[in-house]
């Protein structure tokens, strides 16, 4: 059955015709045809303003141009490129995806004259828009949006960078510095907690704190440091003692007071920081104490 939307087009009817001709070729020729209707494409480097509006989307985004959506509500079916050409490749091995079409509806059946690429989505203008915009903002947020493996999303976001001008590749981090080095807060996620960089002047400790619940871990890349934790209300302190020539993760404990000492008195030292959770200054669950 011809697709809906084409039905009665004389792009649909040429479409269609196509279609039988290579059915017929087929069965004329016992040779092998797979025959495939595509939705609609996505991915890097595809012509925006042109028939694509996710690519249109994407391109005005990263340009600072405005964009049009007349209907948030508009649902579109989107083929990912590199699914695209995953199921090329299955083609060209023999080992195409067949089926059937229930009207625009592909139907998986091993014996179908059709084939079909069996990753697709399913979404909405709206849908488009949010998360486009929530890439846009990423480098002033730090904020990561959820991109979980296989997701529309983490697809998205990989064409939505494809369109970024040379101007826009490059992005700065906000460092909070002092007398005793800086401290700067790389990228926030939902759920994977927040990754910074500190940066620790010789001699320096920095520190003396403790956390109920969260924690963290501190890696050490450059220079050579000592890393003191105490249970709060015992005087048994760990001693980590770390450097940048075999980087190795430790563990700051929830309940415990901890600090890292710089034990350079020449070079500084850089620790790479993440901690369960985002920092939030209305709940910072960060209390002073000496180790």
């Amino acid at each position: 059955m011809l697709p809906l939307y084409w039905e009665g087009s004389q792009y649909g009817k040429s479409k269609l015709a196509g279609e039988e001709l290579f059915f017929e070729y087929a069965r004329q020729t016992g040779s092998t045809v797979y025959v495939y209707r595509f939705p609609n494409l996505f991915g890097k480097w595809c012509r925006p303003n042109y028939n694509s509006a996710v690519a249109t989307f994407c391109y005005n985004l990263a340009n600072d141009l405005p964009i049009t959506v007349n209907n948030r509500a508009t649902e579109l079916e989107l083929l990912y490129i590199d699914d695209l050409i995953e199921e090329m490749l299955n083609a060209l091995e023999g080992r195409p995806h067949r089926c059937n079409y229930d009207g625009i509806n592909p139907v998986r059946d091993g014996k179908g004259i059709f084939c079909y690429a069996p990753v697709t989505y399913h979404v909405n203008l709206g849908e488009i828009v949010d998360l486009l915009e929530s890439f846009k903002a990423q480098p002033q947020t730090l904020q990561m949006p959820q991109i979980p493996s296989g997701s529309f999303a983490k697809k998205l976001f990989s064409t939505y960078l494809s369109y970024l001008p040379a101007g826009k590749v490059k992005t700065a981090f906000t460092v909070h510095a002092d007398a005793r080095g800086s401290f700067t807060e790389l990228v926030k996620t939902f759920s994977g907690g927040q990754f910074s960089v500190n940066v620790s002047k010789p001699s320096i400790t920095k520190g003396n704190h403790w956390h109920n619940s969260k924690w963290e871990m501190f890696i050490v890349v450059s220079g050579q440091a000592r890393i003191e934790q105490r249970k709060i209300g015992s005087k048994e302190v760990i001693i980590s003692e770390v450097s940048g020539t075999k980087p190795e993760a430790v563990y700051m404990l929830p309940g415990y007071t901890h600090n890292i000492i710089n034990l350079s008195k020449t070079e500084d030292l850089i620790t790479l920081m993440w901690a369960n959770e985002s920092f939030n200054p209305n709940i910072p669950d960060t209390f002073a104490e000496e180790v």
